[in-house]
């Protein structure tokens, strides 16, 4: 990086991306794909919303003791309650940053906030003094500043400079922008803005138009030096900026950008699993950088070329995002230590030694009934056992479905329901379906199947199927997952630990508030 700049990431998997319908992470798991990002040498984790809910400030509370290395950051309304809030949250971190918003365009000023230009520039420099009480480090983002009044955006952006805000972020809220035109915007704000060199230029891009990663590479190229993006891309509709396509798109071609990042590459494959596994959203085979044929040859032209001279159709090394030929790791004679190790080396870490031993018997048993134990099993293991310990009100005892041409399938089932055992038989169009059924003779849950998805984990007719569930009821969306070599089973997994999370009081209910 000698002679170029730095490039900041900024990761908001765990606030933005958490907003995607069903993504709901628990504390744990917030704060194990937190040391994830951490050992990724991410600059900036933006934990949650304090002022969301309890569950939000207690999670990036969690975070903000549990991160060390990297800067945690709570997201604040422009309130002093909010701000408050997320100054409270992140007390204990060892770097902390506030991240205030206010929406800056005529449609949101006019129809969400009903306010005039001159009170949102008021509220949004209030906003940062009071962010600047609890932490020097404070960014601002003008909401839906891409379809903002360029005079006016200028205008607020060197007051809340003035301020004291020391990052100001540039978001494409809703995903309008084309590349060429979100750069000029970057660029004729830090030439108008008199006090735009006190200050870091950042963006934060929306997917709806399929080119949120377009937009921050030309924003980098017209003198941006943060990107606002999530692991996979997660996000609410289409997602957001993918920090692995941002981040190696830079990495890879030097010879076009002015600055590259200081992040620990070869950790983006192992946290786009965590993320995966823990969100339940798997991630789509021909996915760049990430998916399971990015780094795959297909064509005998390809193929040839590849192994004569790798460079000939490959612009980078599988190795330096984190993708092994070699991912065999345990097996069923290996022992507590080297699981325990094995998994801190996949950045999970558990609390409790029941945590560890809960795992640890899931593992044994995985490995009763196959040979080899990859590292996607582990994480899903561990995923399963976390879960485990914190949502098992409804548990499978038994399930047996009988199905062969030309018949109904029919399942019967055994539940403990805390501590009872309930029976329940069913039929239906398919095993899965008969499964289903059955489960609901017990539990009346009355809930609507919004997506059932299956993803095999590893490759083999011995892979782990891995399920997920996504399951409605009053408004509220969850997801669940489940894994097993027999797919009914994991199907059967996965609707339980959806029910189970249905169960179990929501700790997440945001309030009503623009995205930034």
């Amino acid at each position: 990086m000698a002679g170029k700049d730095k490039l900041y990431i900024f990761d908001t998997t765990l606030r933005d991306g958490e907003q995607s319908p069903g993504a709901s992470m628990t504390r744990e798991e917030k704060i194990r794909i937190a040391k994830g990002l951490e050992k990724m040498r991410v600059d900036v984790i933006e934990a949650g919303f304090p002022a969301a809910s309890i569950g939000d400030f207690e999670s990036v509370q969690a975070v903000a003791r549990a991160v060390r290395e990297s800067t945690v950051c709570g997201l604040a309304r422009a309130r002093e309650a909010d701000i408050d809030r997320a100054g409270e949250a992140l007390k204990e971190a060892a770097s902390a940053r506030i991240h205030t918003f206010l929406a800056t365009s005529p449609i949101h000023m006019e129809h969400k906030l009903r306010m005039s230009p001159d009170e949102v520039l008021e509220q949004a420099v209030a906003a940062v003094r009071r962010a600047r009480q609890w932490t020097d480090n404070v960014e601002f983002s003008p909401e839906d500043a891409g379809r903002s009044e360029l005079d006016f955006l200028c205008r607020v952006i060197e007051a809340v400079i003035d301020a004291g805000a020391r990052t100001i972020n540039i978001p494409d809220t809703v995903g309008y922008n084309i590349p060429e035109q979100f750069g000029a915007l970057i660029r004729n704000l830090r030439e108008r803005i008199p006090n735009a060199d006190q200050a870091v230029f950042s963006v934060h891009c929306h997917n709806d138009l399929g080119v949120a990663v377009a937009n921050s590479l030309a924003a980098v190229l017209n003198g941006a030096r943060q990107v606002e993006c999530t692991i996979n891309g997660l996000g609410e509709r289409a997602g957001n900026a993918a920090l692995e396509e941002v981040v190696m798109a830079v990495r890879t071609r030097q010879d076009h950008f002015p600055c590259d990042t200081t992040l620990d590459t070869t950790q983006i494959v192992p946290c786009s699993r965590l993320v995966s596994t823990i969100t339940g959203f798997p991630v789509q085979p021909n996915k760049a950088i990430v998916g399971a044929n990015a780094f795959a040859h297909e064509s005998g032209i390809h193929q040839d070329g590849v192994l004569k001279h790798r460079d000939t159709y490959e612009i980078m090394r599988a190795q330096d995002v984190g993708w092994s030929d070699n991912r065999i790791v345990l097996g069923k004679h290996s022992g507590r230590n080297a699981f325990r190790a094995r998994l801190k080396d996949l950045a999970i870490d558990f609390d409790s030694e029941e945590e560890l031993n809960e795992a640890f018997a899931r593992f044994k048993e995985l490995a009763d009934k196959k040979h080899e134990i990859y590292d996607e099993d582990l994480q899903s293991l561990a995923t399963e056992a976390a879960i485990a310990m914190e949502y098992e009100r409804v548990k499978l005892v038994s399930l047996r479905v009988c199905s062969e041409t030309g018949e109904t399938p029919v399942a019967t089932l055994t539940l403990n329901v805390e501590g009872e055992e309930h029976h329940g038989e069913a039929d239906g169009s398919g095993p899965v379906d008969a499964a289903f059924k059955a489960i609901e003779t017990v539990m009346h849950s009355h809930t609507e199947l919004l997506l059932y998805s299956v993803n095999n984990i590893t490759s083999g007719t011995d892979a782990q199927g891995e399920v997920t569930v996504r399951l409605e009821k009053a408004g509220r969306i969850v997801n669940g997952q489940g894994a097993d070599t027999d797919i009914v089973i994991a199907s059967a997994k996965a609707y339980l630990n959806a029910l189970n999370r249905l169960v179990t009081p929501d700790r997440r209910p945001h309030p009503q508030h623009g995205d930034v």
